[in-house]
């Protein structure tokens, strides 16, 4: 019961992070005339999508490696690999999102940096950049010692939800800030709930949702990995994979 459970939730979770993707992409392609890297509005547009692919999805699945069943067998090893290859993976995105804007508000002269959402967004970033290095220095270098590693061990997991957490912050203040933007109009007002700003809502719900199911599977405790030679009554699922 307890694996069918998990795998159900593992895979009603990737398929709404498909769905935060897929649909991140047909807002800007729709609404706002689709991407191009050439320092104009459309180089802007891949600023929304590269946030949620990286900070949002790929962050997520890195974070969800150690809960597979199938990585609390054997060599831990290639497990710490994959979660520092795709947490390197979703940071590269996550600055190329950066550059975007960078790049568009350094064309229009525009001032970085001075919403609410940009705060929010360059404080998850620096957290994620140290969140790595420190990550990839304790837990993934063979000289540091088993005592460390397991006093900053609790350390680095409650940073990473943390992360995720303000990732998913990052992500709707941004989806909302932009609808601001774009419906400052007397014809289409935000006020009046044009099928934009219904749509790009609903997008922001589904990565609330997302998000919250992403910290379900993390804070089960019959779904973490266990320590190594202990596997309790309360973590079943090899058990019942067996």
């Amino acid at each position: 019961m307890a694996v069918g459970w998990f795998y159900l939730s593992f895979y009603s979770l990737w398929f709404l992070g498909l769905m935060c993707i897929i649909l991140t992409i047909y807002w800007v392609q729709l609404w706002h005339g689709g991407f191009a890297w050439d320092g104009t509005l459309l180089m802007f547009n891949y600023h929304p999508v590269f946030m949620v692919v990286g900070s949002v999805v790929l962050y997520s699945a890195a974070s969800l490696l150690y809960r597979l069943p199938q990585s609390w067998v054997g060599p831990k090893l290639p497990w710490k690999i994959g979660h520092a290859m795709l947490h390197l993976l979703a940071f590269i995105l996550t600055v190329l999102g950066l550059v975007a804007v960078f790049q568009l508000h350094r064309r229009s002269r525009i001032t970085n940096l001075y919403s609410l959402h940009s705060w929010l967004g360059i404080v998850t970033v620096f957290l994620f950049a140290c969140q790595w290095f420190l990550g990839f220095v304790v837990f993934l270098l063979p000289w540091m010692s088993m005592w460390l590693r397991s006093l900053l061990k609790p350390i680095h997991v409650f940073f990473g939800v943390i992360i995720l957490s303000l990732s998913i912050a990052s992500v709707i203040s941004g989806i909302n800030e932009k609808l601001f933007f774009s419906l400052n109009n007397a014809t289409q007002p935000y006020t009046n709930l044009p099928s934009e700003a219904i749509f790009a809502n609903s997008l922001g719900m589904l990565v609330v949702v997302f998000g919250l199911l992403v910290l379900y599977i993390l804070l089960v405790s019959s779904w973490k990995r266990p320590e190594p030679g202990i596997l309790t009554e309360g973590q079943p699922l090899l058990r019942d994979g067996e």
